[in-house]
């Protein structure tokens, strides 16, 4: 029950890939809905993952790693697929997956000094900062225009025809393009905040 959290998690990086595997048998519709079955699952993990490592009380800096390290590969792996198949242009997967590097990198240095990205003991200070990188209203709007973009995307272009289906994918592009705003505009705060950690050696 101790790593259940980490369990859980590291079960959403599983599904990832199965989903990006089944996406490119373009003329199964068993295999996207499948894919939209598994999407839809690992989305509810994103959040799962921390509600059990709270219920608990099992938080831990391993589990907030380990849960960066999730988003950021089926996120990644996500845009990536869609990018691949055609779906979306190549400057999405490529803003995301340079964001990502740069945050996750500062973030580096705030964790060696006991510092996580969210909760208690989160890296940003300012109350500004905090609404946007570490508010649960802020990941938690981010996490859902990802899960609407991830599953309608799938969804807009399965092998089957549905009257929906122009709108879907209007959706999934607007949620796409705000996703990729959100995830800009998300890491901007860690790159002010994270001036602090680099102290540099006087030297005498």
């Amino acid at each position: 029950m101790k790593n259940l959290a980490n369990i859980i998690t590291l079960t959403r990086i599983f599904f990832v890939f199965i989903v990006a595997a089944l996406l490119f048998c373009t003329d199964c519709s068993y295999s996207y809905i499948t894919a939209l079955v598994l999407t839809a699952v690992l989305m509810w993990f994103d959040g799962l993952d921390g509600f059990v490592a709270r219920k608990l009380n099992v938080s831990s800096k391993l589990g907030a790693l380990l849960d960066i390290m999730g988003d950021r590969i089926v996120e990644n792996v996500f845009w990536m697929t869609f990018c691949a198949l055609g779906w979306i242009n190549v400057c999405v997967p490529i803003i995301v997956l340079t964001r990502g590097i740069i945050t996750d990198s500062l973030r580096t240095l705030a964790f060696k000094e006991g510092y996580t990205a969210f909760g208690k003991t989160t890296m940003m200070q300012g109350p500004i900062a905090k609404f946007i990188v570490a508010s649960n209203f802020s990941r938690f709007t981010y996490a859902v225009c990802k899960a609407v973009a991830f599953f309608f995307m799938i969804l807009g272009n399965a092998p089957f025809e549905f009257s929906a289906k122009p709108i879907i994918l209007q959706i999934a592009i607007v949620c796409t393009i705000i996703s990729v705003i959100f995830c800009v505009v998300r890491g901007l705060p860690v790159i002010v905040e994270s001036k602090r950690f680099f102290v540099e050696e006087k030297i005498d």
